[in-house]
C-alpha cells in the first residue's frame, strides 16, 4: 500500500524521496518569507518611532521658536533640541528653558482626550510643541528675591542690581514693576525681548502668579539644529552678578 496524503481523485499522492522537501512545507515557508519581507518594514518603522518617543521623552526634545519673545537669542523659526537629562535644582540664573506654562500662567490645559491626546503626540514628534508649551529665560530660583527695578532701571536680584547682556539691543529690563520673593520650588521667567515677552511678569495676580513649578520644566535648550547656518550650541549667558548672587538670606 502506498502512503500519503489523497487527492481529489482519490489516488494516493506520492511521498517525497529520502532528502526531498515537501512542496507543501516548501510553499509554507516561501510565503512565511514573503510576509516576514513584505510586513518587515512596518515593524522596522514601529521600532523607530518607539525609539523616538523613548529618547523624547527621556534625553533630548525637539521644539520649534513660534515667537519673538526671546530675540536675539532665539529667531521665530529656529529648531532647538532641549536636554531632559537634568533636574530643575541643577538650573541656575540665566538659563534658557522649555516649560509647561498651564499653572504658571493660568492657562486652560490641553485637550486630554483621545484626539488631544494624538494631536500632542504627533506634535511632540514634529518639534512643534503645545499651545502650553513656552520658552523663557531663568531670572529668579527658588527662594530670591526678584524685582524691578533698581535706582539705575536694572532688574535686583536679592537686593543686588544685574546685568543683561543677552537682552534685545533697544529693550528695557522691564517697564512692568514687580516685587517677588519666590517660595520653593518656584522660578522667574522673562523673555529676552523684554516688550515683547508675555512671561512671569504678564500673570501676576492670576492663580498661577507667574511662578513657574519646577517640575513642570521640561529642559534645558542646548543646541539649535536649524538653520544651519546657525547650526550649534545656544549660547545662553550667565553673565555675573545675575549668576553667582547668593540666595537671598545668605
Amino acid at each position: 500500500m502506498t502512503s500519503g496524503p489523497v487527492g481529489a481523485t482519490g489516488e494516493a499522492a506520492p511521498s517525497p524521496s529520502p532528502g526531498e522537501e515537501d512542496p507543501t512545507r516548501g510553499g509554507a515557508r516561501r510565503r512565511a518569507r514573503e510576509l516576514r519581507r513584505r510586513h518587515g518594514w512596518l515593524v522596522a518603522a514601529a521600532v523607530l518611532v518607539l525609539a523616538v518617543i523613548v529618547v523624547r521623552a527621556f534625553v533630548v526634545t525637539p521644539f520649534s521658536i513660534p515667537s519673538g519673545s526671546m530675540e536675539h537669542t532665539l529667531l521665530v523659526g529656529d529648531r532647538i533640541l532641549v536636554t531632559r537629562l537634568g533636574e530643575p535644582g541643577d538650573l541656575v540664573r540665566g538659563d534658557v528653558v522649555v516649560f509647561d506654562g498651564t499653572r504658571a500662567f493660568a492657562l486652560p490645559p490641553p485637550d486630554a482626550g483621545p484626539l488631544g491626546v494624538v494631536v500632542g503626540a504627533v506634535q511632540g514628534l514634529v518639534g512643534t510643541g503645545r499651545s502650553t508649551d513656552f520658552v523663557k529665560r531663568v531670572i529668579g530660583i527658588p527662594g530670591d528675591h526678584v524685582r524691578c527695578c533698581a535706582p539705575d532701571g536694572r532688574l535686583e536680584v536679592n537686593d543686588t542690581p544685574v546685568s543683561e547682556p543677552y537682552l534685545k539691543p533697544g529693550e528695557e529690563p522691564s517697564l512692568t514693576p514687580f516685587d517677588v520673593i519666590l517660595p520653593a520650588d518656584r522660578f522667574w521667567v522673562m523673555g529676552d525681548n523684554r516688550g515683547h515677552s508675555a512671561d512671569s511678569r504678564a500673570h501676576l495676580g492670576q492663580p498661577g502668579g507667574g511662578m513657574l513649578p519646577g517640575e513642570d520644566i521640561i529642559g534645558k535648550v542646548w543646541v539649535r539644529y536649524w538653520p544651519l547656518d546657525r547650526l550649534g550650541p545656544v549660547e545662553t549667558q550667565h553673565p555675573e552678578p545675575l549668576s553667582s548672587t547668593p540666595r537671598n538670606g545668605e
